[in-house]
Formats: structure tokens, sequence, C-alpha cells
């Protein structure tokens, strides 16, 4: 986007090679949840009696009794929910590569219509990145990581979809949590009943946000009074780089770039003194923050990136282990960490910023 992007943003190379020829393609707005699912009898009674006692505990919390009845109107049991949460990918017993994992983030169109969609959205994407200092290019990247650009929103009736979770118990007292936001955003008005449709993890509109994210973080981006994350393009925006900068983005700073190590690094060196007390797996990952400087003196190289100031902390991180990839992130990379705790996720995120900015001839170089 002419005008919007720094000019040491750089192209992401591995983009092209990793792009499948699968592409992707859903209904621009979600339908609700199947309506067939039938529970065991001892778990609809179970599912019965949680639900009267949150109902019942819920006004000590500040839900005043009708936004509870219009939210959870016809609120059910959906067992398929408890199914995908005990099911996740890239667990200790499902483990996956990063190159995997950013093959299928890529796959498809991610990258040739993303570059049409930054086009097309230019003067959105470049209103949130002077509102929030977040680039648009990672705004945009967000956008296309979490839903396609708009094109995979969920089919998942919200309320059903947390309560199923809160009751579960697996993650009880943050579902909790979020069905009480979801309760507050009905009942203050913010959003209606017939609009809470999501996935079935209780993320919604096109920039996946919990509801407890919409209350805190959502942005009117096109100054209508409402923030609207299913159809105004200006507040999804707005609002995921209203979310980044909160977590931690710095104004005019990028997010790093993949590097290659000297030969014989001694990564010891490097190691963080301090244990991680938030995002602690991902974080365990990243050495010490030095600055840029540090690391060129060292002797690390960029690929496909430029340097930043020399005093910009930067942290090198190898997500699938010694020699296996490395990348030096900054302070603003952790923001995106924020939004979705997993190097992977952050890095796909990244990657992808640096390939919406390329020309779509680029892509097709080998």
């Amino acid at each position: 986007m002419p005008g919007s992007f720094p000019p040491k943003w750089r192209a992401a190379a591995l983009a092209a090679v990793l792009i499948a020829a699968l592409p992707i393609a859903a209904p621009p707005f979600a339908t609700p949840a199947r309506a067939d699912e039938t529970p065991p009898p001892e778990q609809q009674a179970a599912f019965n009696a949680w639900l009267a006692q949150y109902r019942a505990d819920a006004p000590a919390r500040g839900l005043q009794p009708a936004w509870i009845e219009a939210a959870l109107a016809d609120v059910k049991l959906l067992p398929r929910v408890i199914g995908s949460d005990r099911s996740q990918p890239a667990s200790a017993a499902r483990p996956i590569r990063f190159a995997d994992y950013l093959a299928a983030k890529f796959r498809g169109d991610r990258v040739s219509h993303g570059q049409k969609k930054v086009v097309e959205q230019r003067s959105a994407l470049a209103t949130a990145e002077r509102a929030t200092g977040v680039p648009a290019a990672v705004i945009a990247a967000v956008w296309g990581i979490e839903t396609s650009y708009g094109r995979v929103l969920g089919r998942t009736d919200l309320p059903s979809a947390l309560a199923t979770l809160a009751f579960d118990g697996r993650r009880g007292e943050l579902f909790t949590r979020e069905l009480d936001a979801v309760v507050r955003m009905v009942g203050e008005g913010r959003v209606t009943r017939a609009q809470l449709v999501g996935s079935w993890a209780g993320a919604f509109g096109q920039a996946q946000f919990l509801p407890s994210s919409y209350l805190a973080h959502g942005a009117d981006g096109d100054g209508d009074g409402k923030v609207d994350l299913w159809a105004s393009n200006a507040d999804v925006f707005a609002s995921i780089g209203t979310y980044l900068a909160r977590a931690g983005w710095v104004r005019g700073e990028g997010w790093g770039f993949r590097v290659l190590p000297p030969e014989g690094f001694d990564r010891a060196s490097v190691a963080e003194p301090v244990a991680p007390t938030r995002c602690v797996a991902p974080l365990k990952r990243h050495s010490a923050l030095k600055p840029a400087r540090d690391w060129k003196a060292l002797g690390f190289t960029p690929v496909n990136g430029a340097w930043p100031a020399d005093d910009v902390p930067m942290s090198l991180i190898e997500p699938d282990g010694d020699g296996q990839g490395a990348y030096l992130v900054t302070r603003s990379y952790r923001a995106i960490l924020g939004y979705n705790c997993s190097n992977y996720y952050a890095l796909s995120v990244a990657l992808l910023a640096d390939a919406l900015v390329l020309p779509a001839t680029a892509q097709a170089a080998p």
C-alpha cells in the first residue's frame, strides 16, 4: 500500500514456495449451528442444572436478569464443541513443524487475494495505521490469518458455544467470563442476539475477538457509534490495530526478519536468564533481548530484511529448534503473541504481512 508501509519491509521469499493450490472459500456471513445435536440425557440434565446456577449467580457479577434472558435465549449444549476443544492441533500429542503450519496458513489464495484486498481497503487500513501505529500490512495479515479477509467467520451460535465450554469445565473460569461478556454485549445494546454467530471456540467477526476483547479493545473505525466486527471493515481494522498497540506494538518498529546465525554460534551465551511469566511456552524459545547492534556484532545476517536502528531490542527465536530456521524479532513481534500466544501464529502473521506488500509478479518468482 503506497505511502503506508515502512520502506524497510521486504519480501518473505518463502511465501511463494509454501502456497498450495487449494482455494479458500466460504460464505461472507455465518449461519447458525446445526440444530440436530442431541446430547445424552444425563449430560443435558447436567447442563440444564449448570445453566440454572449460572442464571442465579450472574447478577452478583453485575449482569441484569433481563440481559441474561435476552442473551441466553435458545442457548443449547453443543457436544461437538466439547469434542473440538479436546482435539486441538499442535499439542504435545500432535506435534507439527513450522514449515507445515505455515504452508497450511498460506495455502490457496491467501497471499494473492490478500494483496488485492490491501489495495481495495487502502484508505481504511491507512486510517487504522495512523490511529494505532500498527503497520497496515500487519493489520491486514491478522485479518487474513484469522478469517481469510472476512470470508470464513464461523457458523456456531456464540452463547451456546461459550455456555458449553464453561459447563465442560476444562477452561470453565475463562469461558464463564466470556459468557458474562457476551451477555453484557447484548444487554448494553452493542450487538443483537441474532448477530452472535462465530467460531466454536467463542471468537467472532472478521477479527475473531473473544467477547471480553471486544468490550476492552473494540474500536469504532467508521464513526457510526457502533463496533461491528462482522460487517464494518473500518471497525475491524481499527480494533485489530488497537488490540496490538495495547499489547505492546511500538510505533515505527517492524516485527523483525529471518536471519542466518554465524557458524558455531553459542546459543547459551544469549539465553534469557529470567523465566517468562506470561505466554510461557512460546517465550521460553526466545533469547534475551539485545540491541540490534549486538546481533550485528555477533555476525548475524538478515534474510529478506533490513536492520532497524542500532538500539532496537531484538531476541533470537528458532521455532523448531537450533539450526532449523532462525528469526530476530522485536518487542512489536511480542504484541502479536498477545493476539495469539503461539510463535507459529505470530511468525505466520509477520511473514504474511511481508508478503502482502509484494507485487503479485514477485510471488511467482522461484
